[in-house]
């Protein structure tokens, strides 16, 4: 019998990584959650990150603790810095936005790799998109392909040619609407998921760039996103 290929997947508990471990899981991949406490003010998506890999038959979750506040730099890991609100997705401009966290999917995917390493995987997924973002310069294909070449060169695996890392970005080239309807073919139940960046009392404030987007994406397939549903 096969052994079940390993994966590596990024999971931060928003609406694309979790779409992203879904796809992990339909192609046959033994996934590998992985998360992270970095500092970020909407730690609440950690609870989210727990119950999607659960709901999606994760082989491991792995919260990983890291300290990005001690650079700041971004209003989701300084409290100095305001999370931006909007009235409406049409107010967000092509300007790299201050809830842009420096580095921080370089710092993920070392990690990523890290583990990938020790589990014998060649194959790691982030959730990344290049078309219905908040403009992140680490979110863009041709840093995918710069990473995934140093990371061949920086491995064991890498150097002694046994294994080749590949670095999967189903998303990329795919909307928000895309994506959610890609996953709820997957089964996916984005109820279990968070992606606010500025929550209130643990819910979705509605009016960030990422709950906008999300948002957005629900409305033009002709649904409501569950993160705006009211409570009760």
């Amino acid at each position: 019998m096969a052994t079940q290929r390993r994966a590596v997947v990024l999971l931060s508990g928003g609406l694309d990584s979790t779409t992203v471990l879904a796809i992990a899981v339909r192609e046959g991949f033994e996934a590998y959650a992985l998360s992270f406490r970095y500092g970020q003010r909407h730690t609440v998506e950690l609870d989210a990150a727990r119950r999607v890999a659960e709901a999606l038959g994760a082989a491991r979750h792995v919260i990983a603790d890291i300290d990005l506040t001690v650079f700041g730099g971004s209003a989701l890991t300084d409290n100095s810095i305001a999370v931006p609100h909007h009235d409406s997705v049409d107010d967000l401009t092509a300007d790299i936005p201050v809830t842009y966290v420096p580095a921080r999917n370089t710092v993920f995917l070392s990690f990523a790799l890290a583990w990938a390493e020790t589990l014998g995987a060649s194959d790691v997924f982030i959730g990344v998109n290049a078309l219905d973002y908040s403009g992140y310069p680490d979110c863009r294909p041709e840093y995918i392909a710069a990473y995934e070449q140093m990371a061949n060169l920086a491995t064991k695996a890498g150097v002694e040619g046994r294994r080749h890392l590949k670095i999967h970005t189903p998303l990329i080239q795919l909307t928000k609407a895309e994506t959610i309807r890609l996953g709820r073919d997957l089964g996916v139940d984005y109820a279990l998921t968070h992606s606010c960046y500025d929550p209130v009392d643990g819910r979705a404030c509605g009016s960030c760039a990422s709950c906008l987007l999300r948002a957005r994406g629900f409305t033009e397939l002709g649904l409501t996103d569950p993160a705006l549903a009211p409570a009760g």
